[in-house]
This record gives structure tokens, C-alpha cells and sequence, in this order.
């Protein structure tokens, strides 16, 4: 059973709505990168970036970080496949939904393995509570409060042909 909470117009607007709120937040908006975890967030995070363009007309690089080798809860190297400079930007970390914390957990180890940014903000399109580490999001498309036992699923056109975010029994 599938219970639908965004749509492709909400999703629109969600994003719109974030791109606004980080233009407003940003001291220096040329000062920053976008990092979306793979895979959705990647395409989230281009998303973002091209509504910033729209508004402000600043081109805010896209680049993809996948964290996998970072996380806690698995045996990895701890090496990154990503060379760029993030010294004294503002990062905007994008994931397409936050659960336990984990995930951007690893992404923050991955990111200061390679710089140290001026700051770190997190973006998700959906905040589903129940974290286990101390990390809230400084910008979210929808919170959205879910029992342990549902799943979240994100659809990005990108990637799954269409826009939408269910809940899965």
C-alpha cells in the first residue's frame, strides 16, 4: 500500500523553497558547493542549483560524494574519491531523506578528510525522525513523522522516470 506525500508539484515547491531559504542564509552565496549523496541527493543537489541560477543568477558547483567507505556500521577503507577545494566554502550537504543520521554522519567524516569548509549545512527533501546521532537538518522539504517499521520512498525523474515521495507499509 502506497500512501503518497509529495508529488511532483510539491517536490517543485519544496526545492524552490530551500533554494530560497540557503540564498538568505548565505552570507557570501558565491562561496558555495553543493554536495548531493548519491544518488537522488546528487540529483536534488542539481536541482537546487539550477533554482539558484533561476533566482540569483549564480552558478553554485554540483559535485556527487558517496560516503559508503565512512560509515560506521561497515568494514570499508576510509578513502574518497572526490578532489576538490573545499577550504572556506560553505558546504550544502543534500540527501534525499534523513533517518537514523548515520549516513550523513559518514558524509561528514568524507567531507573533513579532504578540507575544512567555513560550514557544513545539511539539506534533505524529507526528515523522517528517529535519529541516533545528534544531527538535524538545517533545511528540510517536508518533515514527516513515520513508524519504524514504514519505509520512505523518494522517486526522482532522474533516476525512477518520476517525481514522488510515498510511504510504504
Amino acid at each position: 500500500m502506497k500512501n503518497i506525500i509529495l508529488d511532483e508539484i510539491a517536490i517543485k515547491r519544496a526545492i524552490s523553497r530551500i533554494s530560497n531559504e540557503i540564498l538568505e542564509r548565505s552570507e557570501e552565496p558565491y562561496n558555495l558547493i553543493l554536495l548531493g549523496i548519491v544518488s537522488r541527493g546528487e540529483d536534488i543537489a542539481k536541482r537546487i542549483s539550477l533554482k539558484i541560477k533561476e533566482i540569483e543568477d549564480i552558478n553554485v558547483p554540483v559535485y556527487a560524494i558517496n560516503p559508503i567507505n565512512f560509515r560506521d556500521d561497515r568494514e570499508n577503507s576510509r578513502e574518497l574519491d572526490l578532489s576538490i577545494e573545499i577550504g572556506g566554502k560553505t558546504v550544502i550537504l543534500i540527501d534525499d531523506v534523513i533517518y537514523t543520521g548515520r549516513t550523513v554522519r559518514a558524509a561528514l567524516d568524507a567531507i573533513l578528510s579532504i578540507g575544512r569548509p567555513k560550514a557544513i549545512k545539511l539539506v534533505v527533501l524529507v526528515d523522517r525522525g528517529h535519529r541516533e546521532l545528534p544531527i538535524r537538518p538545517d533545511f528540510v522539504g517536508k518533515n514527516l513523522p513515520t513508524a519504524r517499521r514504514e519505509k520512505v520512498i523518494v522517486e526522482i525523474s532522474e533516476v525512477d522516470g518520476q517525481d514522488r515521495v510515498y510511504i510504504e507499509s
